[in-house]
């Protein structure tokens, strides 16, 4: 779309029109207080080069997270996103304004989902992967519901080392679904006093490895813990890549 800057003679033919003397008498209706009288706040205009000069100024005042170790993904970190990818996800295939729910329309979209669930199934060691969550703490809070519902128990034990996100949205819906979330405190270690948290009345024990401090821990004396009292170990992995290195939870 063309910018067509307005001239004087165009604003006066508009201004007879409307039957207005001038633009003090078109804006006459807004309180004199609440006008601004122009861009005074504002430094004087300067070129390009200046402008960007005192950009890349300003941008070297922070740091970035790849000029040092930085902990403020809680469990997520660097990536590494091909180029190709910018361009692959703008072909039609991909970029449409139909939902995947239209097959006819959306034969890419559904290729990539299927792809992707059956990476994350290997990788997981699971049976089957659900790709239609929104994100990590809403599928973390899903699995709580599901775990409660096939368990038939209400109390859910919340290891604290699990990211903050993820766990109140698990005691947000499990509140509202009458359920017993007991959260721990940040763990080191974390086995023996999260497995003395389980009895016969939890539904599910939450753990995320690595963890939102990026701690590894090793889930087996915590998964043997749950499943001798008849509960579920919800594992929550927020770097699937993690699991061509650990060994994974369906294991």
């Amino acid at each position: 779309m063309r910018y067509l800057p307005h001239t004087d003679e165009t604003r006066a033919a508009m201004l007879e029109r409307i039957g207005v003397a001038d633009m003090a008498a078109l804006f006459a209706d807004i309180p004199q207080q609440a006008r601004r009288g122009g861009l005074k706040t504002l430094p004087g205009f300067q070129g390009e080069w200046d402008v960007d000069a005192h950009l890349s100024a300003l941008a070297a005042k922070n740091r970035a997270a790849g000029d040092g170790p930085f902990f403020i993904g809680g469990g997520a970190y660097r990536h590494h996103v091909p180029a190709s990818v910018d361009h692959l996800i703008q072909r039609s295939e991909f970029l449409t304004a139909y939902t995947p729910y239209q097959p006819e329309i959306s034969q890419g979209t559904l290729q990539v989902l299927f792809e992707f669930q059956t990476q994350v199934a290997r990788l997981t060691g699971m049976e089957v992967a659900n790709a239609s969550m929104y994100d990590g703490s809403t599928a973390c809070a899903e699995a709580v519901l599901m775990a409660a519902r096939v368990k038939r128990r209400k109390k859910i034990v919340i290891c604290g080392n699990l990211h903050p996100h993820y766990r109140e949205t698990s005691k947000t819906l499990g509140r509202f679904s009458g359920l017993n979330i007991e959260v721990t405190p940040p763990l080191p270690g974390g086995a023996p006093e999260l497995a003395g948290l389980v009895d016969k009345d939890t539904a599910a024990l939450v753990v995320q490895n690595p963890d939102a401090f990026g701690q590894l821990r090793d889930l087996t004396p915590l998964a043997e813990a749950a499943h001798e009292a008849g509960a579920l170990l919800i594992a929550v992995v927020t770097e699937p890549v993690s699991l061509g290195l650990l060994r994974s939870p369906g294991a």
